[in-house]
């Protein structure tokens, strides 16, 4: 089956916004094993939307539209739709005591009469309850096509979708789909792919999908089959296949498994704790520790040292190794790690020292970076050379700095 991709709202077009829900239902529609040809952006407009929707449905089966289901008189998705597929708007009752419920529990408690637009439905079309908003979902079905209506905003639309639509979706396919995703970490794009190229060069059923991150690569493993039970036994022998070849570098096969919840994960079996000492990333690196439930049984502190006295008085760092070697140098990256683990009483300690940019610092080119892993008081020393912009360098060291975390964890 084919699907398409329709965002609408002239936010979009003027680049206000991000259009990343169209990257979270692209990336759900493949795994669905849904054909997607086409992505549109269009703005509030009737005419033009109609005209979008219009060629959508001749081209496509299913048509997936995000965006332009509020209360204002720029809202015109649903009203679009509804001419578009001749389904005359009608009130649900249902939709209508919904929006009283959230309003009556919500700060305002005032409901504007535009709201109650959100109430009325394509006449024989399965709505969506929402449960982070006020516009429901619509599914709207007539002549073998099929227009799904989601909210704008991803808080809402991202559970809407997995919750209602994605099963939806999938009861329309006459066989199952069933992924793995196979998690990498410390290996480069490209050498996952030579490595893998002969298994992606033969493959049909199931394929590998290979996904790239900051400091990752995910493989996607997919089948479909006559049901889940004959799917998970024809992923299992490519994920055995790809586990084999990749070794220590795969840290999960779980999906909604991330680095910094393995790494987290590795210290609780250890009994170990660990505290970071940072200096370019600013914090991010205990930013995302932080985000783990339960980190508090291993995280014992985190210093955010980014000038030279704050590398002094809260981290003893060596006024002689500043002024010899730098802020950024493998010397003062080491004094870091070793002097957070021994101040704190941590059993590791991950240290970050760096240039992010956009200028050089004492002469060190942007993108230098230090990072030190103390475990078990020995101290281990990387050098890296980032590109890209600030912030992208930023997230490559605290992305690297969780992958040398690990690497320590495994060897000692």
């Amino acid at each position: 089956m084919v699907v398409e991709l329709i965002a609408v709202g002239t936010e979009i077009l003027l680049g206000n916004i991000v259009n990343t829900n169209a990257a979270f239902l692209a990336e759900k529609c493949a795994l669905l094993g849904l054909s997607l040809y086409y992505q549109t952006a269009v703005g509030d407009n009737e005419e033009r939307l109609s005209e979008t929707l219009k060629t959508a449905l001749n081209r496509s089966d299913i048509v997936i539209l995000s965006g332009g289901l509020g209360p204002t008189k720029d809202d015109l998705t649903k009203e679009v739709a509804a001419k578009v597929m001749e389904m005359p708007l009608v009130e649900d009752k249902h939709t209508r005591k919904r929006i009283e419920e959230y309003f009556k529990n919500s700060q305002s408690k005032v409901v504007t009469d535009n709201n109650w637009k959100q109430a009325f439905v394509p006449k024989g079309s399965k709505v969506l309850d929402n449960k982070n908003g006020t516009a429901p979902g619509i599914i709207m079905e007539k002549n073998g096509k099929v227009a799904i209506l989601l909210p704008g905003p991803p808080n809402e639309l991202i559970p809407m979708f997995n919750h209602d639509v994605f099963p939806y979706l999938n009861s329309l396919q006459p066989e199952i789909i069933y992924s793995a995703m196979v998690k990498i970490c410390g290996i480069g794009e490209s050498m996952v792919e030579t490595q893998i190229a002969d298994l992606i060069a033969g493959q049909s059923n199931p394929t590998i999908a290979p996904y790239a991150k900051v400091g990752e690569v995910h493989l996607r493993v997919t089948a479909k089959a006559k049901d889940e039970k004959e799917a998970k036994k024809m992923v299992k022998p490519v994920v055995k296949e790809l586990k084999e070849r990749f070794g220590k570098s795969v840290y999960t096969v779980d999906e909604s498994v991330t680095l910094e919840d393995t790494v987290i994960g590795m210290l609780k079996e250890k009994g170990m704790s660990l505290t970071t000492v940072e200096s370019c990333t600013g914090g991010l690196l205990a930013a995302r520790l932080t985000k783990v439930p339960g980190v508090s049984e291993v995280f014992k502190q985190g210093f955010v040292t980014y000038s030279n006295r704050a590398k002094r008085k809260l981290l003893e760092v060596k006024k002689s190794t500043l002024k010899d070697y730098g802020a950024v140098s493998e010397k003062t990256a080491k004094e870091m790690a070793k002097n957070g683990a021994f101040i704190t009483g941590a059993d590791a300690c991950l240290s970050v020292t760096g240039v992010a940019g956009p200028d050089q610092v004492e002469g060190k080119p942007v993108g230098l970076v230090y990072i030190g892993c103390c475990y078990k008081n020995i101290v281990t020393v990387k050098e890296y050379h980032f590109n890209g912009e600030r912030d992208k360098i930023r997230e490559w060291a605290a992305v690297s700095a969780l992958i040398l975390l690990r690497e320590c964890l495994l060897e000692q």
